[in-house]
């Protein structure tokens, strides 16, 4: 068997990390460094360079170079166009598809790039346990962390680089999750946990709690668009505005300096952003710029991750006086800014004794030990952060599984046709916070063939929903009469954008009377229509039968047809209750001749028959 460590695939840096007699250590290289820059580079001959090689071949050949790939995993071309002006790559795609990433005569898609950053982390633990004396191993499985706010479409293209990278991925799990493993708070008998991520270029708050060595994530948001790299880039445009450069090379010899000076920023109230005279920037550049200057500059950004984290504390039923212990987790939470705001918003003085750029690696590797050794000491609970469900008549939503529910999740439900002798069925699965299909995300159609023909309403179709322990959802459809049955996994080619993620919670608030309203109106006029249909049915067939005059007493037929025609005068209406009204008409216009009907029907069935038989 080979070796099985865990990953953080991080946008900025990432990190590999093992379990040694239980104990969790990362992996670094000769210098003592565990972060290998999340960077890729293409050489005019074709040599793909990784890591601190990559980085540094940002300033020389910066058109063939990648940087922050982790913001395009999972997303289309129509969702990354605002953020492609400053990089020095070209990106494009299909509508529809998945962005391609350019390097000088190359394109790659972004878990192609990611799966060169997994394969040289694999290589450096395999030549780690080479060194150990451990030569028979190979490095084959891996845990990988995500952000909580992936979706499914983010979750599954960071498996696929996984596997394009030789790596078996064991499970996908929350970087915050991850980060309170390493932690050891499942040592906890009770607690409740606020796990604040803010890395390069996502953020993430998940509301944990432990008892007895198990953790449940309660509830998770974030903002897979906000990071420091956006804190770099405030930097990179002052300089930008005043040097004039607009050069690629120059870009990033200022961005270089700029991060450096953020860093200088976190231990000293005042530093000096400083470019020496070059190729790419002939003049030089040099401005000094106190912490209370970068703060007021940054504040904005940083107070983007508070109505996440309010937002996150709300789902969990829970105030911020409620959270027991905070963790920081990122590189990011280095800035003082940003410890004293979620200090403030918690009320007490966060964790962060661990180095925060090193904290999700070593908890991926406490997780893969658990895998692996079947201990079951810390169980992890992890939620889905948006609702799943199908559409059904009328254009309206059944939700199947609800936002924030545990995963791994399951749910099922019942339902039938509409429409006599129909032998398909068409799944269309959604996910979202709205009542109505058309303002949430079409994720797949799943078609039901093959259903004996029989009267609307006969046959029972059961539509199961499965999300894996990795997010990834797969739905099956039955007709339990004659067991026929259709199944797929559902796996978009791209996922939500943030914007899209906040947009659609946001929108599910604001427009919830105004969704159940026109909910509860749709389905006022599918239940007008089925007692239309049944009504007309019925009547039709007595007529047909010559039984019009058993049945129907007389002026009834007019009094039947007046209510019908009253109710389809209002079916086109906004309005609910005059179509619940005119129902009820007609419902108790045709008491009498549903019960007549009953009765004949059971007579016709009992006829020739005793009692004995019955």
């Amino acid at each position: 068997m080979g070796k099985v460590v865990g990953i953080d695939l991080g946008t900025t840096n990432s990190l590999v990390a093992y379990v040694e007699n239980g104990r969790p250590i990362v992996i670094r290289d000769d210098s003592g460094d565990a972060l290998v820059p999340s960077v890729v580079s293409v050489g005019e001959d074709g040599t793909i360079f990784v890591g601190r090689e990559a980085q540094r071949r940002l300033l020389t050949a910066p058109s063939r170079s990648v940087y922050s790939v982790k913001r395009f995993m999972g997303r289309g071309i129509e969702d990354v166009h605002g953020e492609a002006a400053l990089l020095p790559f070209r990106v494009s795609g299909d509508p529809g598809g998945v962005v391609r990433i350019g390097i000088a005569d190359r394109e790659f898609t972004p878990p192609e790039i990611s799966a060169f950053v997994l394969r040289e982390l694999k290589r450096r633990a395999e030549e780690h346990f080479q060194k150990s004396g451990e030569f028979d191993f190979e490095v084959d499985r891996a845990v990988i962390t995500v952000p909580a706010y992936f979706n499914d479409a983010q979750r599954t293209a960071t498996r696929d680089a996984g596997r394009l990278a030789g790596l078996e991925v064991l499970r996908i799990i929350n970087e915050p999750t991850a980060a309170s493993l390493a932690y050891g708070l499942d040592k906890r008998n009770r607690g409740t946990i606020a796990v604040y991520d803010l890395g390069g270029g996502t953020f993430d708050i998940s509301i944990l709690r432990v008892e007895d060595g198990v953790f449940q994530v309660l509830s998770t948001n974030g903002d897979t668009h906000l990071g420091g790299d956006d804190i770099d880039r405030l930097l990179v445009e002052i300089v930008l505005e005043q040097t004039g450069q607009k050069e690629l090379a120059a870009i990033e010899t200022i961005r270089r300096a700029a991060i450096q000076a953020k860093w200088d920023l976190s231990d000293v109230e005042e530093t000096e952003i400083r470019i020496e005279p070059s190729g790419a920037v002939p003049a030089g550049y040099r401005k000094r710029i106190t912490r209370a200057e970068f703060e007021r500059l940054i504040r904005p950004l940083i107070d983007r991750t508070l109505d996440p984290c309010r937002q996150a504390l709300a789902d969990a039923g829970l105030e911020a006086k409620d959270i027991d212990e905070a963790v920081l987790v990122g590189g990011s939470t280095r800035i003082p800014l940003v410890r004293q705001v979620v200090e403030e918003l918690f009320g007490r003085e966060p964790h962060s004794e661990l180095n925060p750029d090193e904290v999700v690696a070593l908890g991926a590797a406490v997780q893969a030990d658990i895998l692996i050794s079947g201990r079951r000491e810390m169980l992890l609970l992890d939620v889905t952060p948006l609702s799943l469900g199908i559409e059904t008549m009328g254009g309206v939503v059944s939700k199947i599984i609800m936002r924030n529910s545990t995963i791994p999740a399951s749910g099922r439900e019942m339902f039938t046709t509409g429409v006599d002798n129909q032998t398909g069925v068409d799944i269309h699965v959604v996910q979202g916070e709205r009542e109505l299909v058309v303002d949430n995300r079409s994720l797949a159609h799943l078609h039901l063939q093959g259903i004996p023909p029989m009267v609307a309403g006969l046959p029972r179709i059961e539509v199961r929903f499965q999300i894996d322990a990795n997010g990834i959802l797969s739905v099956a459809a039955r007709e339990l009469r004659t067991e026929i049955e259709q199944t797929i996994e559902v796996k978009p080619s791209y996922g939500l954008t943030d914007q899209e993620v906040e947009r659609m919670l946001i929108e599910s608030f604001e427009h919830a009377e105004a969704d159940f309203e026109a909910r509860l109106l749709i389905e006022a006029r599918n239940e007008a229509e089925s007692v239309i249909q049944a009504t007309e049915k019925v009547l039709r067939r007595a007529q047909i039968d010559g039984a019009a005059p058993e049945l129907l007493e007389p002026g009834e037929r007019e009094r039947i047809e007046t209510a019908v025609a009253e109710l389809k005068a209002v079916m086109g209406g906004n309005a609910r209750a005059p179509i619940q009204d005119r129902t009820h008409a007609l419902n108790h216009a045709t008491q009498h001749l549903a019960e007549a009907t009953m009765n004949r029907t059971v007579r016709e069935a009992l006829a020739g028959r005793n009692v004995k038989d019955v």
